[in-house]
């Protein structure tokens, strides 16, 4: 008999990222998957533990909603979506009301559609998988865990920006973004480093998205994102931070609307507008254009001056983190970033770095530096479980 599952969900513009568990358990089913591509020909791949179960490409599926539908049949076919009791959805923006794992009623869903705006690349798809599941699973209890919340402690001078205080009460603060990655960091530095988890830490969570988090403790005390998912260094077709004068410029000079600004700095910017080439590192890593290359060395520069900030806000720095895509598989970066570091006594182990190691710093490091994987769906489950079953804990992530 099929005992009660709990499904999570991390519904994006660019892939869709989904994981089983059991809800009876402390660990995993070891269902994970992700299909990939969204925006051309999707590609499924789907592991249970070390088992590969599925590796399909989808060229007759287009679309978040196409897709959707066909992973749920794809889990219903394989006799996963059996038994599921809670859909876990990653909301990227709680606003200033949403700081727990929160049912997704008719009522909260509303507040959370009013916030579009401020992550126009997310937040409509995290909606639409919650419309779609709640469809497809009637009777599952639908749950929101947020990205904004493991940064709502943080103390408030560092979420303030120079505004009239009218405009701050209507919320135009410092969220910050990634939480999910970076709590699951958090966790598995207490769990592998001991209780101060790392002590005073810097994570560089380094993917399509890019933001830095200062630790202390394994708290968020400062981050590199703010009020939107724009700010902090370039990524890869987001701008990172300007001059907030080139916005008024573009707005007035070259008459250019709101929604044109918009689509320039969300998805045309970054180190897809630098290099003229493409968004993507491993492109850029590869590419022996004059204009590929600048565009490494100021995202490499940008990253590396954010680093600089968030060790005065912790007043040093014990460890640093690399994490997500290109934190995680790019050693040539994790390599520049670290040199460009040295004044605060980070040493890279070269060996250890392009072997892909967890430690890639030398012993006589003033400074640790580690990569560890991060997996959101695994804080994502933790939170519904913490409503299902109080006393319950997933303690292990499965492997995508």
């Amino acid at each position: 008999m099929t005992g009660r599952r709990l499904l999570t969900l991390n519904a994006g513009s660019s892939s869709l990222k989904f994981a089983i568990y059991e809800v009876e358990a402390n660990t995993p089913l070891r269902l994970s998957g992700q299909v990939s591509g969204l925006g051309g020909t999707p590609h499924l791949k789907v592991n249970a533990g070390p088992a590969r179960l599925a590796a399909e490409t989808w060229t007759d599926t287009r679309g978040l909603e196409a897709v959707l539908a066909r992973t749920f049949g794809w889990l219903d076919g394989a006799g996963w979506g059996e038994g599921v009791v809670a859909v876990g959805h990653r909301i990227v923006h709680g606003g200033l009301h949403f700081h727990e794992p929160t049912v997704l009623t008719e009522t909260v869903l509303q507040g959370l559609e009013a916030l579009a705006p401020l992550a126009p690349l997310h937040q409509g798809f995290n909606l639409r998988g919650v419309d779609m599941a709640a469809a497809h699973f009637p009777d599952a209890l639908q749950v929101g865990v947020f990205d904004t919340a493991f940064h709502a402690g943080q103390p408030e001078v560092a979420r303030l920006y120079a505004l009239p205080r009218d405009l701050i009460a209507e919320g135009l603060l410092a969220y910050g973004f990634h939480g999910l990655s970076y709590e699951y960091i958090a966790s598995a530095l207490r769990a592998q480093e001991g209780p101060a988890a790392g002590g005073r830490t810097i994570v560089c969570h380094l993917g399509s998205g890019v933001s830095l988090c200062a630790l202390s403790d394994g708290q968020s005390v400062a981050t590199t994102m703010g009020f939107s998912a724009l700010e902090g260094p370039p990524m890869s077709t987001r701008s990172g931070s300007l001059d907030p004068g080139i916005v008024l410029h573009l707005m007035q000079a070259k008459g250019m609307s709101v929604e044109a600004v918009t689509d320039l700095l969300y998805n045309r910017s970054g180190l897809l507008g630098l290099s003229g080439l493409s968004g993507d590192m491993v492109t850029l890593l590869a590419s022996p254009l004059p204009d590929a290359r600048q565009a490494l060395e100021v995202y490499v520069y940008r990253i590396a001056r954010q680093i600089g900030s968030l060790a005065a806000a912790l007043g040093g720095l014990d460890t640093l983190v690399f994490t997500a895509g290109v934190g995680e598989n790019a050693a040539e970066i994790r390599a520049r970033i670290i040199a460009q570091c040295g004044w605060l006594g980070v040493r890279l182990d070269d060996t250890a770095n392009a072997a892909g190691a967890r430690r890639i710093s030398l012993p006589e490091s003033a400074v640790t530096a580690l990569v560890i994987p991060t997996d959101e769906q695994v804080i994502i489950a933790r939170g519904v479980a913490g409503l299902l079953e109080p006393s319950g804990a997933f303690d292990e992530a499965p492997s995508a």
